[in-house]
């Protein structure tokens, strides 16, 4: 017997290439984990170990979707991110080993209420309204592993109304996926279903109402949306 007292939430879930649904459980960010970002924002790349945040998984905009531009900001930036699907979970998982958790990769963006992040970092509070908000989370296709292999280099650069904003490479990742897989296993188990966005390049900036994002990550595959 149905003993809900309101409708359940719908899966969240996201279209994987060839075919199928990848169903979401949660969203992981690795902050700052390009060197030349983590300069631009401030930090010390040298010094600093993988730190974690979080969206809620119905954050996610798949299909090519438009995302609202967000209220309570005046600041929205993009990101453009590899993204890591988990297949199987666990906890303290060896670097050496977490390749084998992985279903696939796909582009996404990690969409940044900048103004907001600004006044938590300056206030020591939590990042969760810059990041976690309705629409934050455009994500593409997801490619399985078994096709595409595990891309540790390789273009990631996204175009806004066709102007080139970011133009990095996967190797300069300051933490690799593994090593992100690794760390982040010894906070939460992760299990199947987990997105894990690994971090951006340099170039973050601006958006505003009509802007066109246009994504790709070299073997991984794009993600696009249109700002509203």
């Amino acid at each position: 017997m149905n003993d809900f007292v309101l409708p359940p939430p719908p899966i969240v879930a996201a279209p994987v290439a060839g075919g199928g649904r990848f169903p979401i459980r949660r969203i992981f960010c690795v902050g700052q984990n390009y060197a030349a970002h983590s300069r631009e924002m401030g930090g010390d790349p040298a010094r600093e170990p993988p730190f974690f945040f979080s969206k809620p998984a119905d954050t996610l905009v798949t299909g090519g979707a438009d995302a609202p531009y967000p209220s309570a900001t005046q600041n929205l930036h993009h990101e453009i991110e590899l993204v890591v699907a988990i297949a199987a979970g666990g906890v303290n998982i060896a670097a050496s080993d977490a390749e084998k958790h992985v279903f696939g990769y796909a582009a996404g963006l990690d969409l940044t209420r900048r103004d907001l992040q600004a006044q938590a970092r300056e206030n020591r509070r939590p990042w969760d309204m810059s990041k976690a908000f309705d629409f934050s989370a455009p994500l593409g296709l997801i490619h399985p592993a078994v096709k595409i292999g595990h891309p540790k280099a390789g273009r990631i650069a996204l175009k806004v109304n066709g102007d080139l904003r970011q133009n990095g490479d996967l190797s300069d990742l300051i933490w690799s996926v593994t090593e992100v897989i690794a760390a982040l296993s010894r906070y939460v188990a992760l299990a199947p279903g987990d997105l894990i966005f690994t971090g951006t390049p340099a170039g973050v900036g601006p958006l505003a109402r009509g802007d066109v994002l246009e994504g790709e990550i070299e073997r991984v595959g794009t993600v696009t949306t249109k700002i509203v």
